[in-house]
């Protein structure tokens, strides 16, 4: 099969497409013939090497975390999903920029996705739904989400919207029309964030998640007065010290599940701001390592 792979930890420049040995999969897991793969921060800092002690791959290594395909083989005492089905679901921490790629949790892949749209929600809907579920119920709470225009952000918003919540995004100003469209009410980050806030919720917020780890956890504590009401999923380095939740990603085919029964019901559509073919991976990650990226980057196989 044809993928991108990288022999060693280092820049873009270790990124290479080559032929590269069919997985299969084991107990449990399906492969599936890739449509369309996902590009999350936790492929360049693996590729990097910045974070080998606690994330160490075997090289040579595909990037790739998330994928949609179609499915082509299955493991042992693997139930409800057939040769042919359209999912869309999560590997290991690598191994999903490929022709074929192999899933350990997976749901069905909403008709109304695109494949770029599905390659997009597998990663960032588990990481919003696991801190969305730390927080507890959403119905008539007054959500802020921190870093609300990335890709985990933007599934965040519009999920809790979905579920109720009045939600409160903060972005760039060249975002906010973005967090609009989301459903929610944007206002910029940074110093000041309290005032502005008590400007657009005078009760109050009642509940806060951080999507950015931009170093403001402890003023979310703050606004919300309460670190049992505000979750992470970014900012590991202070959850503990704070007191806060922190949600992990999880390979939890429930949670795909919930994101693509929302896709059914057109309540939750991921943002993908740039798709790229799987010759150009190499640019793919070097965009997204400047940050400040709306919704996902995805590679089109």
């Amino acid at each position: 099969m044809r993928a991108a792979r990288y022999h060693r930890y280092g820049g873009v420049e270790t990124l290479v497409i080559e032929e590269a040995p069919d997985p299969h999969p084991g107990p449990g897991e399906v492969r599936v013939r890739v449509a369309a793969a996902g590009v999350n921060p936790v492929d360049w800092k693996v590729r990097s090497g910045a974070v080998r002690e606690v994330l160490p791959v075997d090289l040579p290594a595909i990037p790739g975390r998330d994928a949609v395909g179609v499915v082509d083989e299955t493991g042992e005492d693997v139930r409800g999903v057939s040769a042919g089905d359209r999912v869309f679901g999560l590997g290991g921490v690598t191994g999903a920029t490929a022709e074929l790629a192999v899933l350990s949790a997976w749901a069905p892949a909403p008709v109304a996705w695109t494949d770029e749209e599905a390659a997009g929600a597998g990663l960032a809907s588990v990481t919003a739904l696991g801190g969305l579920r730390a927080l507890g119920p959403l119905k008539g709470r007054t959500l802020l989400v921190e870093g609300a225009a990335g890709g985990v952000g933007s599934a965040a918003v519009e999920i809790a919207v979905a579920r109720g919540a009045t939600v409160i995004g903060t972005a760039g100003e060249r975002n906010h029309a973005f967090l609009s469209s989301l459903g929610a009410v944007p206002t910029t980050y940074g110093p000041g964030l309290a005032e502005r806030v008590a400007a657009l919720a005078p009760d109050g917020v009642g509940l806060a998640l951080d999507t950015a780890a931009s170093g403001s956890l402890a003023d979310l504590v703050a606004l919300v007065g309460d670190p049992a009401r505000v979750a992470t999923v970014a900012d590991h380095a202070n959850a503990g010290r704070l007191g806060v939740h922190l949600a992990n990603a999880e390979n939890d085919p429930a949670l795909l599940a919930e994101a693509g029964e929302l896709g059914e019901r057109g309540r939750y559509t991921p943002r993908v701001e740039r798709a790229y073919p799987l010759e150009q991976i190499a640019d793919a990650h070097a965009y997204a390592e400047r940050g400040h990226t709306r919704g996902k980057i995805v590679i089109r196989l």
